[in-house]
């Protein structure tokens, strides 16, 4: 194995000292050999590491990479084709020993992961994985505080078109466009670690018809926007560290502007026995109508040992809103948690690995002084001698709580039932030619045939040391399921649905050579909601039958999403990809149970094909250099 020093970081000083460790995977034993000691009673492996020392007058290089790139791609429909041609350049540049700058000037995502569309009824957007490169590598630091949730950027709009009398959308972009971004991060050799992340998205707009006077005006929906996120993390004493994390949101003209900072601790006892940590978070809201919020935390766990234990406790006001550049859900509550747990430390004549442990958890909403959420959980997760995985988990819900956010109105909340859920699971030794995974839930509501189910079953086999295959198919049934449908002059009205989900995932892998492969990825999403009763919600939470409410708000949905893809590594670094991309989404307010009748429905849609063809070429400075 050769490293160039071109891929470190390391000071100018005539002799140097590394930390360094060298870690062996025995996959077929599920095992992990280290060069140095690594205590697995405690955790910070990589304050483990051991010591390099003899390494003398060497200069550092400098590291400058260029990626220049250029992709083509054709779109086309059952009515219209198009044809694009992008081209870009990606940069990377060690600005010293310490830190590294990372540039995107034109980027194109159009080659990364499809994401999963689904049928969402929950009173939250829903949160999508993240593909982009750019955004996933080296951004350990911007994780700081979880106040960073990358899809903000080149994601949704952040308003709606708004249509006046006699006018209608006929054209509203679903993301907005990202023009460049750049990130520096790195640490000193006094143990600073600074983050700073800036990325501008373009001015999007919505076309709106009037059908009177058949003419168009655009509306403006999402401005040209800067995103900034700014991390301070010092480290102390080798496994302590306190930090500042800072995100900021800033929209031209009379937009929502945004920012949130935070200040971070994380005390551990010089044997990472024992962690102290906790958060104080701010936000502030500049909009037609400014707020601010704010969130605090504090956590005492010991982090060593058979028996461990955790204690947590928080508070989250009203308006504590992250969301312009990050993603939070719940807030206006404070919380109270508790967890004990049991695990071996070395395999016994039953097991490689178990833990055992016991949570507590008590939410309270703060205005109302309701319980929002509560929970006992027991978990039990092994690894037996053989390698497989086993998990059973059993949750009970003991008291009747309060959901504040599937209402959709500020100050209203339903009842929710109580409660028990369960999950049972194993998965075979991944080092077998064949693996399998299968999954089981349950959970019942303390109401009359209110029961939701559900299973995942996931098969792999690899061939050989080219060809493998996964499957998974994920199955998920809500009988008696109830949730807000809309209003009526009675006020808001919830129905009582029955509600299936079936996804299946097929991915295959093909390796021609060391540096070329094909990979396939395919998805089918069906879901559907059909309602038979409708409630209107009382001031105290409950549920009253509406026997007026007649509107039709039952769904059905499919999504297809096909990858196929050809990928080259011709040199380091360097990657020519060729994708063929097949999607379809399908969505009535007819319920259809019948398999094969909405397979037949979604290729029988208007499905989207596109071919692309992208070239990115890895320069390295030193390598021309020395060329020239």
């Amino acid at each position: 194995m050769k490293i160039p020093y071109a891929a470190l970081r390391f000071s100018k000083a005539t002799s140097q000292t590394w930390g360094i460790n060298f870690m062996r995977n025995i996959e077929r034993d599920v095992q992990k050999y280290s060069w140095n000691r690594i205590n697995n009673k405690i955790g910070a492996g990589i304050m483990q590491a051991g010591i390099l020392e003899g390494i003398e007058n060497i200069k550092p290089p400098t590291r400058l990479f260029f990626i220049p790139y250029a992709s083509f791609y054709n779109q086309k429909d059952d009515f219209v084709s198009d044809n694009t041609f992008k081209a870009g350049l990606d940069i990377k540049y060690g600005i010293n020993d310490s830190f590294t700058l990372d540039a995107i000037l034109v980027p194109d995502f159009g080659q990364t992961k499809f994401d999963n569309a689904i049928l969402n009824l929950e009173p939250f957007e829903q949160q999508l994985d993240e593909n982009r490169p750019f955004f996933t590598e080296g951004t350990d630091l911007f994780a700081k505080g979880n106040l960073f949730y990358s899809r903000r950027i080149g994601g949704e709009p952040s308003t709606v078109p708004e249509p006046g009398i006699n006018e209608k959308t006929i054209e509203s972009p679903s993301t907005v466009d990202l023009l460049n971004a750049i990130k520096v991060s790195g640490r000193t050799k006094n143990g600073l670690g600074i983050g700073f992340l800036n990325a501008i998205t373009e001015k999007t707009s919505a076309l709106l018809l009037d059908t009177i006077s058949n003419t168009t005006r655009k509306v403006v929906i999402e401005p040209l926007t800067n995103y900034n996120v700014l991390i301070f993390d010092q480290r102390f004493n080798k496994n302590s560290s306190v930090s500042f994390a800072n995100t900021n949101t800033i929209r031209n003209g009379s937009f929502r502007d945004a920012n949130v900072s935070a200040l971070l601790f994380n005390l551990n006892t010089t044997e990472n026995t024992y962690s102290l940590n906790g958060d104080f978070k701010y936000s502030t809201i500049n909009t037609a109508k400014d707020y601010d919020g704010y969130k605090t935390a504090l956590n005492f766990e010991k982090t060593s040992g058979r028996y461990r234990y955790l204690f947590s406790g928080k508070y989250i006001s009203e308006n504590y809103d992250i969301n312009d550049l990050g993603i939070l859900f719940y807030s206006n509550y404070h919380a109270a948690l508790g967890n004990v747990s049991y695990r071996i430390l070395n395999p016994t004549k039953v097991f490689n690995t178990l833990k055992v442990s016991e949570e507590v958890n008590v939410e309270i909403q703060n205005t109302t002084g309701k319980l929002q959420e509560d929970w006992l959980k027991t978990l039990i997760q092994a690894t037996t001698l053989n390698n497989t995985y086993i998990e059973f988990s059993l949750l009970f819900y003991p008291f009747e709580t309060f959901d504040f956010y599937e209402p959709r109105e500020i100050n209203r909340f339903v009842y929710i039932p109580k409660r028990i859920s369960s999950l049972m699971g194993f998965e075979t030794n991944k080092n077998n030619p064949f693996t399998i995974d299968i999954y089981t839930s349950f959970t019942k509501y303390d109401e009359e045939n209110r029961l939701n189910y559900g299973a995942l079953i996931n098969p792999k086999y690899r061939f050989n040391t080219r060809f493998s295959l996964e499957y998974a198919l994920d199955y998920t049934h809500k009988n008696n399921d109830r949730g807000w449908a809309g209003y009526d002059d009675s006020g808001i009205v919830f129905a009582e649905r029955n509600r299936e989900i079936l996804q299946n995932d097929l991915v295959g892998k093909y390796a021609i050579t060391n540096t070329m492969a094909f990979n396939l990825t395919a998805r089918y999403y069906w879901s559907y909601s059909e309602n038979h009763e409708f409630f209107t919600l009382q001031d105290d939470g409950y549920l009253t039958p509406n026997i007026n409410y007649t509107l039709n708000k039952n769904r059905n949905f499919n999504s297809w999403n096909l990858d196929f893809a050809y990928s080259w590594w011709f040199a380091p670094g360097s990657e020519i990809n060729v994708l063929y991309r097949n999607y379809g989404v399908e969505k009535t307010n007819t319920v259809e149970k019948k398999l094969c009748n909405n397979l037949k429905n979604i290729f029988d849609s208007n499905l989207t094909n596109i071919f692309s063809v992208s070239i990115r070429y890895y320069i390295d400075y030193n390598v021309v250099k020395n060329k020239f």
